[in-house]
């Protein structure tokens, strides 16, 4: 067996810290976040028994905030080396570790708490030779700040590298169904290739964040994108029980990606990511069930002017660029929550 599945918060995070304490040899650590103090001990112990540990961090938020600090001076505290990741990338959003440079875990999570215990995440556990030594040669390259050739005949899937391209072409596959869980859906190719999936007859389900919490300036191409794919006839629902964190895509039943990629422009293009496909026939089976789960305790999002304005309107975002019908009128009232699963 290549790939197995982990769901999070379902699975805790013991297949991790389990995977982390039997490594003998090696571990790489590649996060965007790194705040979780079990993880962060358990990485440590790992160092005091003689393994081999490198850990590489994204040093800061676009908006210069950073996060990672406390971790990245318990790890070099212990003796870990730490470094960022290659500069030419705006952000390192990847999740990943390789464990004795056999074992690879290709993340939508961060590791983080939240991450561990409040969202919808996933990670892909593989051990085929060729997906774990692209991970180790890829953190080496990023490691260096050199140059990365993704390998051709991989299913790991590499932004900025070929990640649109191998998105794209997923969708593009799918003959029957079409599952996907994400927090942006803003890259208009991307989008595009959802809306002739819908309209050459595919039963596209989306599930996304509720719009007010898209950042301001993301709000014309967040909102746009649900709006296109809900008229086409894609059913657009939010999560009520859990918070969504996921990058998951399901076709017919068979094949998925899972990893850190958003669908946004500034993923493709500027940020280190990471994403694997599978094929594997328990890890796209759980996939479904989750997926199914997921989506019967969910809700349509209202993505009409009076329903914008509303959601809009209770985080205090300005409508005004959106140019809704009523923007600037008193805020209607709540409407009724929607029953239906569709």
């Amino acid at each position: 067996m290549s790939h197995r599945l982990i769901v999070l918060p379902d699975d805790t995070a013991k297949p991790i810290l389990d995977a982390i304490n039997a490594a003998k040899l090696a571990l790489n650590i590649r996060m965007f976040l790194f705040t979780d103090e079990t993880l962060i001990g358990a990485v440590i112990a790992a160092k005091q028994r003689g393994v081999k540990v490198r850990v590489m961090l994204n040093p800061a938020r676009r908006t210069g905030e950073t996060e990672n600090e406390a971790a990245r001076k318990a790890l070099v505290d212990a003796g870990i080396e730490v470094r960022d990741s290659n500069p030419k990338f705006d952000l390192t959003h990847q999740k990943s570790m390789v464990i004795d440079n056999q074992v690879g875990f290709v993340e939508s999570l961060n590791w983080e708490p939240k991450d561990l215990t409040e969202t919808r995440d996933y990670a892909v556990v593989t051990t085929h030779d060729l997906e774990t030594r692209e991970m180790v040669d890829c953190f080496d390259a990023d490691w260096a700040h050199e140059d990365f050739m993704p390998h051709p005949e991989s299913r790991l899937i590499w932004c900025p590298d070929n990640g649109r391209q191998r998105v794209a072409a997923f969708i593009d596959g799918a003959q029957d169904s079409l599952w996907v869980q994400n927090e942006r859906y803003q890259d208009m190719v991307i989008i595009e290739r959802l809306v002739r999936a819908a309209t050459r007859g595919v039963k596209v389900h989306i599930l996304t964040k509720p719009p007010h919490s898209l950042k301001a300036e993301k709000l014309i191409e967040g909102v746009g994108g649900l709006r296109i794919l809900q008229d086409v006839g894609a059913k657009v629902h939010t999560m009520k029980h859990l918070k969504l964190h996921a990058k998951m895509m399901l076709a017919d039943g068979r094949r998925a990606i899972v990893g850190s990629i958003n669908l946004a422009p500034g993923s493709f293009d500027g940020r280190r990511e990471l994403a694997i496909e599978t094929d594997h026939d328990g890890t796209v089976q759980r996939l479904a069930q989750t997926a199914q789960r997921d989506w019967a305790s969910s809700h349509k999002i209202d993505l009409s002017d009076a329903g914008l304005l509303h959601d809009l309107q209770k985080r205090q975002l300005d409508p005004s660029r959106l140019v809704l019908d009523g923007a600037g009128e008193p805020a209607p009232d709540k409407p009724k929550k929607h029953k239906s699963k569709e």
